[in-house]
């Protein structure tokens, strides 16, 4: 019947697509205690205690020729409105909504609110460890010549509401971006640039807003064969901040070797470029990992560069891994040693150790089935006292984070089917 059908659209002048519908959806309840989290303890402040949630119900549909997505989310507090509140703290909001128009084999255009994510996610990430998460209102053209290279076009523009003319932008934005990446494949090596111009709004010393423009170049590669993974990046930027001069870099390079099946170990650093306490140079010399997943990075306690650290003194980054698989069960140890790029000084303007202090990070997790997945880590930062002039409170204290989390992503419905469309 099927053979059938295919000849009588054909010979109609008729031709099938297929199309694929899904709502699926997401929970993600997480508890923290945090005692030194994102900055050392004090010991006149009481450890916090509480539960977030992350709720989604997304749609998505699939085509020849389109690709559209809709994801919807609420992010709550458990007990942040009464239990007979007439509405809610946050409500819902629009996480993701596009769409792709495949125009041929090659090129493709996306546009609408979405997520943008390349290579390790340092610069462009989802961030999704925060439970509101990241997504960008964007246009993507993106040009495939083959199965093993792509480059991408990415634009933004931002205004606070539509005007009849030109208003100030207060929004803890970008007021615009333009970028350019290039990926190729090459075996066991995989390969990318990336080219970004940011701007951003300033108020002058006339009270007036300007938008000043800096650039981040960068690559990033990645190796892989047999049991042994490496990669290495390295970016510089220049331009504008606030009328700042900014000249900053940052170099990584990573590798994880398997031992057996269930064994994974690794070695990796990495060092953001940072502005000396003490300088008097009119310039930024610190690095900015602008829309990267910072919580990946440095440390799961998220003392640097997750909301924090900007235009400060950088770090350098020496990190280990431990990781083990077997089954549904994973573990991973992960010890950071952390140490200043640029020069600390006190309140009396005396040099201090550049070294930060130990991380250590564990996380274990189980996989009931492929749609509900448990986890639970524990983190304890050692600090210094250079540490307690960069962030405060008492290093000798405590200062350690517990969490657990319960992912559940189900498929709640899912089709397939065929359109017939006339061939002109």
């Amino acid at each position: 019947m099927k053979k059938l059908l295919a000849v009588l659209c054909i010979g109609l002048g008729m031709a099938t697509y297929a199309q694929e519908f899904e709502i699926s959806a997401e929970l993600r309840p997480r508890f923290e205690y945090r005692h030194g989290y994102k900055t050392l303890a004090d010991d006149m402040l009481d450890p916090a205690a509480f539960v977030s949630q992350r709720t989604r119900l997304n749609f998505g549909y699939n085509s020849e020729k389109l690709n559209v997505y809709f994801s919807a989310q609420n992010v709550r507090v458990w007990g942040d409105v009464a239990t007979s509140s007439l509405s809610d703290k946050n409500g819902t909001a629009i996480h993701e909504a596009w769409a792709e128009l495949l125009l041929n084999n090659q090129f493709s255009l996306k546009f609408g609110r979405q997520e943008i994510i390349y290579d390790d996610q340092r610069m462009f990430g989802n961030v999704g460890w925060a439970q509101q998460a990241r997504s960008h209102d964007a246009l993507i053209a993106t040009f495939r010549p083959n199965d093993n290279n792509r480059i991408d076009l990415g634009l933004a523009i931002s205004a606070e509401s539509e005007s009849l003319f030109e208003i100030d932008y207060n929004v803890n934005n970008y007021k615009s971006f333009q970028y350019v990446w290039y990926h190729a494949n090459l075996d066991s090596f995989g390969l990318s640039f990336l080219a970004l111009n940011n701007g951003y709004a300033f108020e002058n010393s006339n009270n007036e807003q300007e938008v000043d423009y800096n650039q981040t170049f960068g690559t990033h590669a990645t190796y892989g064969q047999n049991k042994l993974k490496a990669d290495a990046s390295i970016y510089f930027q220049t331009g504008k901040i606030a009328n700042t001069k900014l000249s900053a870099y940052n170099f990584a390079l990573n590798a994880h070797y398997a031992i057996g099946e269930n064994f994974n170990v690794g070695l990796g650093g990495e060092y953001l470029s940072g502005t000396d306490m003490d300088s008097n140079s009119n310039k930024i010399e610190s690095f900015n990992p602008w829309y990267g997943t910072n919580h990946k990075f440095n440390g799961w306690m998220d003392y640097f560069y997750v909301g924090n650290h900007i235009n400060s003194v950088g770090l350098l980054d020496i990190n280990a891994t431990v990781a083990f698989n077997k089954n549904k069960f994973s573990a991973k140890l992960m010890p950071h040693f952390f140490s200043s790029a640029a020069t600390i000084v006190d309140g009396m303007g005396e040099k201090m150790s550049n070294s930060l202090g130990t991380e250590i990070d564990l996380v274990l997790g189980y996989s009931l089935s492929k749609d509900i997945q448990f986890q639970v880590g524990y983190s304890q930062m050692f600090a210094t006292e250079s540490m307690e002039i960069l962030k405060g409170g008492d290093k000798s204290e405590t200062n350690n984070w517990a969490w657990a989390m319960i992912v559940v992503k189900p498929s709640l419905f899912k089709t397939s089917f065929k359109k017939a469309e006339t061939i002109d």
